[in-house]
This record gives C-alpha cells, structure tokens and sequence, in this order.
C-alpha cells in the first residue's frame, strides 16, 4: 500500500474562473435565467443605443453660431447649446461681472477639494498633507492668472489660512462661560468695525474666526479648512454676487439664473438642512415635553405638506403678512422654504440613526461624566451619522433634483432659463437637445454625489464583532 507522505502542490484554477471570461460567468452566465436577462438586455442595446448614438453624435451639428447651421443636418443640433451656454451657465447675470461666480466657485473646489482628497488618502502619510496643500496652493495660483493682484491675494489669504491657525493654540481661559464670553465679545467687536459690503464680510469672518479660536482648544489644518469653508466662503461668496455698490457693482436677484441658481439653492438647502434636522431630530427625543411636542409638529406639519405649496406659500402668502415697507427677497424666501422643509426629511434620517445605537452607548458616557452635548457631539451623534449616510446622501440627491420647483415663483433656474431660451423665435425647435443637456447636467451633479457617498460610507464602515 502506498502512502504519499508530502503535500501535493496546489493546481491552478481553471481557465474559466480567471480573467474576463471568469468574471462574465460569475455575473451574467451563472444561471440559465442571467444568461437569458443578459442576452435580452444586449439585444436591447443594440436596438436601442445606435439610433441614440446615431443622432447625438455622428449625425450631429457641432460647428456654427446660427440656427441656419443646422437646416441640413439629421441628428441633433448642439449649436443651440453653445450659442446658449452663458445664458443655461448664469442666467441674466451681467456678463462683465460672470467672472464672480467663476472665481467663488473656483474657492469653492480649492478649499473644499482638500477636504474630498484628504477622505481618499489615507490618514497617514506625508502624501496626504503634500496632496491637500498642492491643490490648495493650486487654486491660489490659478486666481492670481486668472483674475489678477486682489483676488489672486484674497485667495491666497482664504487658502493658507488653515496652515496658519492649525499652529495656533487657545489662549487659556478659566472656563466654558469664560471662552464663550471671550468669542462673544470679539466677534461683536469685529462685527461693530464692518459697516457694509465687503467690510461686512471681513468683519462676520474676523468675529467668526475669533470665536473658533478662542472656543476650539485645537484644531487640524483640515479642521480649520472646514471651519472657513462654513464661515467665510460664504460671506465672501454673497459679497461676490451681490456686490456692494462701491468695490462690486452691484447684481440683483432677480438677474440670477441657470446652473449657478441651481447650485447656490442646493449648496445652501444642504448646508442649512443638516444642522437644523440634527437639531429637530434632538428635539423629538428630549425629555422635556415643549420641545418634543414642537419638534413632533413641525416635522409632521412640513412632512404634510408637498414642497411646492411652501414655496407658493413663502412667495405669495408670506409677502402680505408683512408691514408696510418691508420686503424681503424672493430668493432669501425661496432659500429659506427649502433648508426648512428638507430640515424636517433629514431630522427623520437622523432619528433612525439615533435609535440605532445602543443604550451602552449612552450609559458609557455618562460612565465617563460627560454631559449631554459632550456626550451627543462626541460619541453618539458621529456613530448615528455613520449609520445614516444612505438616507442623508438620498435626501440631498431629492433637494438637488428639487431646486426646478422654483420656477413655480418666477426664480429661473436651469429649467427657468431653457424655456426662455427655447421661446427665442430664431432657436425654436431644439427642445430635445435642451432637456438632454439639463438632465446629464443634473446626471453628473448626482452621481458624483452618491459616489462621494458612497465612498465615505465604505471607508467609515461600522463592522460589529
């Protein structure tokens, strides 16, 4: 009888588990019922995609600036949409002063692009600090070619910040009521030397930027990048759009439109939507009976009712409430309608996440002797966010694609502006090439963001052993 005594050396796989063929067994051929799904789907492309293809690219008209370009052409007239493109880009906003949207959102990529790279580098590493101040100073140098001496200085200031405050620590204070009296007192001294315009929002970031410092012990640069991303970008940012009659000339309201009314509603719907829902979401689980039952009213009250009939509301109604004399902006109204009534969705995402974590969590921090803010922004409002990024990432995706009911008040937003430019007597016709490219725009915007999500969602991953 024999008896191998030695291991036998491990065979390869086989040819049909590796490679490309492999993967195609493993996800379109591994059962009768996908290989019938996949065959039917290709034939579906087939049928479907080369016409498409056909019209919007092969057959198209690219070159031309009049709609006499595209008498002879078969497939879609894309001349429409470079003719038009500033007008679906910023609306009626005077053409000399575009270069203001361009250089906001240009501070825009390179303070919050830092932010972005940092979450896909790894945390360690010299490569991740080389990578976010690259991209930084890359912006900085980019104003100073693009827009001159004073915006190229003010971004350079606004970019390199962070560096600077990150070396700084708090001067000592006695206690919690003593730094906040502190932060308090010198923003109100930074607010009280800016009269207006751009002042306004040197001062409103002078007292911001006090009231950090003396408040947070110590911070990362990321931190700090994050601090001046909610703090100054938009200070400045209203100062650039708005004007303010002596440095700026001055652009009203009602002369903004396309793709950058579009962004500054959903930027503003989601960076107001998430703090407020946090706090309602607070609120409907305190303990304290008024609170609960105005939070619980409010977001059943606004959960009722479709976004449509608040903006009507905020528009039409909320106008004769008011005294005399007084009028407020119909975009500062339509701002507000939408932070408000998304607020109420994302407290109901928050909520889940807060019922998710265990009563272990709460008990050990109270263990530890910290109160209940300590104890909400320190260990039970992060665990809750992670569990929750599917909800909240779905709830911007809705207000985003929500920001076209604006048109319902006269705002012209994307939409607003396509059917204006489509009711151009020399360029009546091009609907489809219109919608086609509003959808990819908004296409592009929310799939970036859920791959965002997505990503985050992985790298913050909450695994229980």
């Amino acid at each position: 009888m024999y008896v191998r005594t030695e291991r036998h050396p491990q065979l390869p796989p086989p040819p049909s588990e590796l490679g490309a063929l492999g993967w195609l067994r493993r996800n379109l051929f591994s059962s009768w019922g996908n290989a019938l799904l996949t065959v039917a789907s290709v034939a579906l492309l087939c049928w479907a995609v080369p016409p498409v293809l056909r019209w919007a690219v092969l057959d198209a008209t690219w070159a031309g600036d009049t709609r006499d370009a595209c008498l002879d052409g078969a497939g879609a007239c894309w001349v429409f949409i470079k003719v038009r493109l500033g007008m679906l880009a910023y609306g009626f906003y005077p053409q000399p002063e575009r270069w203001r949207i361009d250089f906001f959102f240009l501070l825009l990529a390179a303070g919050g692009g830092p932010l972005v790279l940092g979450s896909l580098l790894p945390r360690r590493g010299p490569g991740r600090t080389l990578a976010t101040r690259g991209l930084a100073g890359a912006g900085a140098g980019l104003s100073f070619l693009l827009y001159g001496l004073l915006p190229g200085l003010l971004a350079g200031a606004y970019l390199g910040l962070p560096s600077l405050l990150a070396r700084l620590r708090a001067p000592a204070a006695p206690g919690a009521a003593a730094k906040l009296g502190l932060a308090l007192l010198a923003g109100a001294a930074a607010h009280a030397l800016a009269p207006g315009g751009v002042a306004l929002a040197a001062g409103w970031t002078a007292g911001s930027l006090a009231a950090l410092v003396l408040l947070v012990p110590r911070a990362d640069e990321q931190g700090w990048r994050l601090a001046l991303l909610v703090t100054a970008l938009p200070a400045l940012g209203a100062v650039l759009f708005l004007g303010d009659g002596t440095w700026l000339p001055e652009v009203e309201t009602d002369r903004w439109g396309g793709m950058f009314l579009t962004l500054v509603i959903a930027l503003v719907g989601i960076a107001t939507s998430l703090p407020v829902g946090i706090l309602l979401a607070l609120g409907r689980r305190s303990a304290m009976p008024v609170i609960r039952a105005l939070s619980i009213c409010y977001i059943e009250l606004i959960r009722g009712v479709p976004l449509i009939s608040v903006l009507f509301m905020a528009s039409v109604m909320l106008p004769l409430t008011l005294p005399d004399g007084m009028h407020v902006d119909k975009l500062l109204r339509a701002l507000v309608g939408v932070s408000l009534f998304y607020a109420a969705y994302m407290a109901e995402v928050v909520r889940g996440g807060l019922q998710a974590i265990g009563r272990g969590q709460y008990e050990a921090a109270q263990s530890l002797g910290l109160s209940y803010p300590k104890a909400m922004a320190l260990i039970i409002m992060p665990q809750a966010l992670r569990l929750v990024i599917p909800g909240i990432t779905n709830t911007f995706l809705g207000l985003m694609k929500d920001t076209t009911l604006v048109a319902v008040i006269n705002l012209m937003d994307l939409l607003g502006v396509i059917k204006s430019a489509l009711a151009d007597s020399q360029w009546l016709g091009f609907t489809k090439e219109a919608y086609l490219f509003a959808a990819l725009a908004f296409w592009v915007l929310c799939f970036g963001l859920s791959r965002f999500a997505l990503h985050l969602e992985r790298r913050l991953r909450y695994e229980k052993h």
